[in-house]
């Protein structure tokens, strides 16, 4: 596998991580915390390629028996939670838009990651099926990722702090869909 076409799998299975690190980004209240979210997306989207790889093709299968309703029930938990809120917030008399002071616990952003690699532990198991050399390949994935999510959660900060409560319902909105969009693909037999 070339580097690009490395580089096109690392950004594609990121587009989930970025959009749900924006999404993560609206309620920044530190910089630092971004750090945090896009180390965590870059570390699973790096460790699960190497699972499926190792797993090979015979167990997979029966991973991604679930992994779906993993996708769907976290992120469209936490997703539906910042519909909530927002819509609170949206309909409330008050017109000023104030974060919540209360950024996602190091365990929601743990599920997060996992949530939205389970892709790269598929794209593993094909991995070991075309020979890639699976230890750059998944540092070169992660690396991708942390790059595309702190850039998603260092943009989500600024337009959560310019848009106010319609950039949280935009976010929340686009974690739901990304939830019912993995589950609905892996019912369907896609990857």
């Amino acid at each position: 596998m070339s580097v690009v076409e490395l580089f096109f799998v690392a950004v594609g299975l990121s587009a989930d991580a970025f959009a749900v690190a924006l999404a993560d980004g609206l309620n920044l209240q530190k910089r630092r915390r971004a750090v945090l979210i896009a180390f965590m997306f870059g570390l699973f989207q790096a460790i699960m390629p190497i699972i499926g790889f190792t797993l090979g093709s015979g167990l997979a299968k029966y991973i991604s028996a679930f992994d779906h309703f993993l996708a769907l029930g976290v992120l469209g938990f936490i997703g539906g939670k910042m519909i909530v809120e927002s819509l609170r917030e949206l309909f409330d008399k008050d017109d000023e838009f104030v974060p919540q002071t209360k950024e996602l616990s190091f365990g929601a952003v743990l599920m997060q990651a996992a949530a939205t690699a389970v892709d790269a532990l598929m794209v593993g198991v094909s991995f070991a099926a075309i020979r890639v050399a699976i230890a750059p390949a998944a540092v070169f994935i992660g690396a991708v990722t942390f790059v595309l999510s702190l850039l998603g959660a260092l943009g989500g900060r600024k337009l959560g702090l310019r848009l106010g409560a319609r950039a949280e319902l935009a976010g929340g909105i686009v974690l739901a869909i990304i939830g019912i969009k993995t589950f609905l693909e892996h019912l369907s037999g896609g990857i």
